[in-house]
């Protein structure tokens, strides 16, 4: 079973809330609040909502960016962007019982998150999205490859999760490569059943 990240995003036919719920229902424990053109009010709003329903299905929850609305709705940790709060700092602020998670593009990215005391690292785009206004060089299969190698190499043992763009059929290569999770938004969501979709995914 593999580990899955879902990001939550809004379409013409889906909301923020509703897409977290498609995938809690089919059976992912991990789920990342993103509303990235949200006030922190509007993305408060819809934690308290989605907070419960992690709980029902005994998931993680993690808000991307708000490091402070992280720490006053107690969920279960913060994704930071490159830039958004340095790892370091979101630390000081959460102590040690809060998961924080970074986005890297290259090896060097992934060695400071590692060295400033991230939890895991979001490795990425896998290839074009559309949900990344300021996307990094996209990296495909060698450049998971080549990360994972030189982590191995530097002897830095941190999750990795593939992020960007993301297709069904790409899962088992990206796995290969020896990276740990995969996180998805519109594969999921575009799919003609979200919800079985989602059980699929896990399957593999």
């Amino acid at each position: 079973m593999i580990s899955l990240q879902f990001i939550t995003h809004q379409t013409e036919k889906y909301s923020y809330l509703q897409s977290a719920c498609i995938a809690l229902e089919g059976g992912c424990k991990w789920i990342q609040l993103r509303m990235k053109e949200a006030t922190p009010d509007q993305v408060k709003t819809i934690a308290l909502e989605l907070k419960p329903f992690c709980k029902e299905h005994e998931a993680i929850l993690i808000i991307d960016d708000y490091v402070e609305l992280a720490k006053e709705l107690e969920v279960d940790g913060v994704h930071l962007g490159k830039m958004d709060m340095p790892v370091a700092e979101a630390r000081k602020l959460l102590g040690e019982g809060f998961i924080i998670g970074g986005t890297a593009n290259t090896f060097e990215d992934v060695q400071a998150l590692y060295l400033t005391g991230a939890d895991y690292v979001g490795i990425g785009p896998f290839r074009f999205t559309t949900t990344k206004k300021k996307l990094s060089p996209v990296l495909g299969l060698d450049g998971y490859h080549s990360i994972i190698q030189q982590m191995k190499q530097a002897n830095i043992l941190l999750p990795t999760v593939a992020i960007g763009g993301i297709a069904y059929e790409d899962i088992p290569g990206i796995l290969a490569t020896g990276i740990n999770g995969i996180a998805l938004s519109g594969a999921i969501l575009q799919a003609e059943n979200p919800v079985e979709e989602v059980k699929k995914i896990l399957t593999l």
